[in-house]
């Protein structure tokens, strides 16, 4: 699915809708912080989204039931490809100097979030083989194994 750039206004009904997920439009009326804006806008925002693939209706009765269709994550994820596109020619490394010269992450932010995500796993010791020390204590049980080897290998070359 393709994801389009929405406007400020649009921006900010979408952080209501991601909170509420599914919702009427009542829902909106009542959840939407002061000062509350006209229905028929709110109704318009709506039909916008809809259009735009953000939202999704089904019809129950005389009323619209409204879902989200884009998930916030997707939406971040879409804006920050996009920025990183069209200001910083897709370096990660860019990006990461400007949050550095601004303050806004830290190298002790980088270092915790690294240290979270490196797991280390214990290496697997390999005991050490024995081979000569395996045909004095055990000289059948060696040589039989050898000899069992030796026919697998005849039967393989023919």
């Amino acid at each position: 699915m393709k994801i389009n750039h929405l406007t400020a206004a649009e921006e900010n009904f979408m952080k209501l809708f991601w909170k509420l997920e599914s919702f009427y439009l009542k829902d909106i009326m009542e959840q939407h912080p002061e000062p509350k804006p006209h229905q028929n806008t709110v109704s318009t925002y709506l039909k916008i989204l809809v259009e735009k693939g953000y939202i999704t209706t089904q019809k129950e009765g005389r009323i619209f039931k409204y879902t989200v269709a884009v998930p916030s994550e997707e939406y971040r994820k879409f804006l920050l490809k996009e920025l990183s596109h069209n200001f910083f020619n897709d370096s990660g490394k860019e990006m990461l100097e400007l949050l550095f010269n601004e303050k806004l992450i830290s190298q002790n932010d980088l270092k915790n979030y690294f240290d979270l995500k490196i797991e280390i796993v214990p290496a697997k010791i390999e005991e050490p083989k024995f081979e000569y020390a395996d045909e004095i204590l055990n000289p059948k049980k060696v040589k039989k194994a050898k000899k069992d080897k030796d026919k697998k290998k005849k039967k393989k070359k023919d």
